[in-house]
């Protein structure tokens, strides 16, 4: 295809800055409108929690099985025309929403949207990771590391808040709800439109970027699944998958019914907040606050590594989810109370998750890391694909109230699977030092 020619398009090598923050916007941005912003979007249209924890967790499916056709990524094509053609689709998913959301059948329709959105997005994921680590040398990536976690996060603010709160004020001028999201997903599908233009000219074509050689007469099919089940034969399997699964067993259930609980009125349980104040709290004030709690937890595993501050992450993680107990219970309706609760367990959320984080990194090491982590990942992602699914069901079951007293029992099982697993003491310490063979 021309279109995507070398000769086309950008040279061999572009400073960093020209397109590693776009390209991390690109990779976060669909995340979080499948996983939050469609929340919020169903609940504005009258879906009930049960179909919408249901509907919006299906979502997380491309990210669990991308393991299985990531060496598809590696075999056909290069990264730089998987993220260019991955981008145009993410854009073209978008309109599409925005245009299905007036029609009669508009469930039906959006969901088929967010699913193309999802399994691209998931696609970008790979391809970007990889065209990371090909453009960029070893110095390179260690430099600009902060940097793609920090635009991600702009990624998540600019969606789950920006995305929420622009929703919120079209609807607050009057505009009936489906135009309002109408609307605010066309702005989305201009501007993944023009990261696409953007990145077709400024991405770099790094030597590196080519096809990966394929062995017909060793079989490709064979051969890596005799490297994804190199994963599966470590003596610790279990304790490992265990961990994946279950350490956010609760946060799964609870980040599906944060926002429903925000909106709800009171008379439901809820909160009572507008869309606007919603994209605000949860998706501006908080994100930071989860921000900050991921710098920190970082930083202090640097300095004492992942086994000295297990405990201390685990605790922040699942102790702050007592403040919903309280909101539940009081119901509130001062903004200043309300934002400073949800920015505190955000905060601890972010720290804790810190270590999970690291556990993963720790497992991959070996010949075969980025296998091994694309499986950590998908774990990952199914252990809060499960949960979630059930969550809408579980709390219109029990109330508001009883959900979030449900949530801190299904704590103990994250408390659990922390006290079987091992961690080299000077695993995460100075730099990342690997655990001792």
């Amino acid at each position: 295809m021309r279109l995507f020619s070398r000769k086309t398009t950008a040279p061999e090598n572009a400073r960093p800055w020209l397109w590693v923050p776009s390209l991390y916007l690109a990779e976060g941005i669909p995340y979080m409108i499948a996983m939050t912003v469609s929340v919020v979007l169903y609940k504005n249209l009258g879906l009930t929690n049960t179909q919408i924890a249901l509907y919006t967790s299906w979502l997380y499916l491309p990210w669990v099985i991308k393991p299985l056709w990531s060496p598809f990524v590696d075999l056909f094509r290069i990264k730089r025309f998987w993220i260019v053609a991955m981008q145009l689709a993410i854009g073209g998913s978008f309109a599409c929403v925005a245009l299905t959301l007036p029609a009669n059948d508009f469930v039906r329709y959006t969901l088929a949207m967010f699913w193309i959105m999802a399994f691209s997005s998931a696609t970008h994921d790979i391809a970007a990771d990889g065209y990371y680590m090909l453009a960029l040398d070893t110095p390179q990536q260690a430099a600009f590391i902060g940097v793609r976690t920090i635009f991600y996060r702009i990624a998540t603010i600019a969606s789950k808040g920006g995305l929420v709160i622009l929703a919120g004020v079209l609807q607050n001028k009057g505009y009936p709800v489906a135009s309002a999201w109408s609307i605010t997903f066309i702005i989305a599908a201009a501007f993944f439109l023009a990261l696409c233009i953007y990145h077709f000219f400024v991405l770099p074509y790094p030597a590196a970027d080519k096809s990966a050689p394929f062995d017909k007469g060793r079989g490709f099919l064979a051969e890596y699944f005799r490297i994804i089940t190199l994963f599966f034969r470590r003596k610790d399997i279990l304790i490992i998958i265990c961990f994946f699964l279950f350490y956010r067993f609760a946060e799964a259930q609870l980040v599906k019914m944060v926002a429903p609980f925000l909106l709800d009125s009171p008379e439901k349980g809820g909160l009572g907040l507008t869309t606007a104040n919603v994209g605000f709290i949860y998706g501006t004030v908080g994100v930071v606050a989860l921000m900050l709690g991921g710098l920190l937890g970082g930083y202090v595993i640097y300095k004492k590594g992942l086994r000295f501050w297990l405990w201390p992450m685990v605790v922040s993680m699942h102790l702050p989810d007592l403040i919903f107990v309280y909101l539940s219970h009081t119901l509130p309706q001062n903004i200043l109370l309300i934002g400073s609760a949800v920015a505190l367990e955000q905060f601890g959320y972010g720290f804790g998750f810190t270590a999970y984080t690291m556990y993963m990194i720790m497992v991959a090491q070996g010949e075969y890391k980025t296998v091994f982590y694309a499986v950590g990942t998908g774990i990952m992602a199914l252990g809060m694909m499960l949960p979630a699914m059930s969550s809408g069901w579980i709390q219109e079951m029990l109330g508001y109230k009883n959900f979030f007293i449900w949530i801190m029992i299904t704590t103990i099982p994250g408390f659990i699977v922390t006290a079987l697993v091992k961690i080299d003491p000077e695993y995460g310490k100075k730099m990342g030092k690997e655990p001792r063979k």
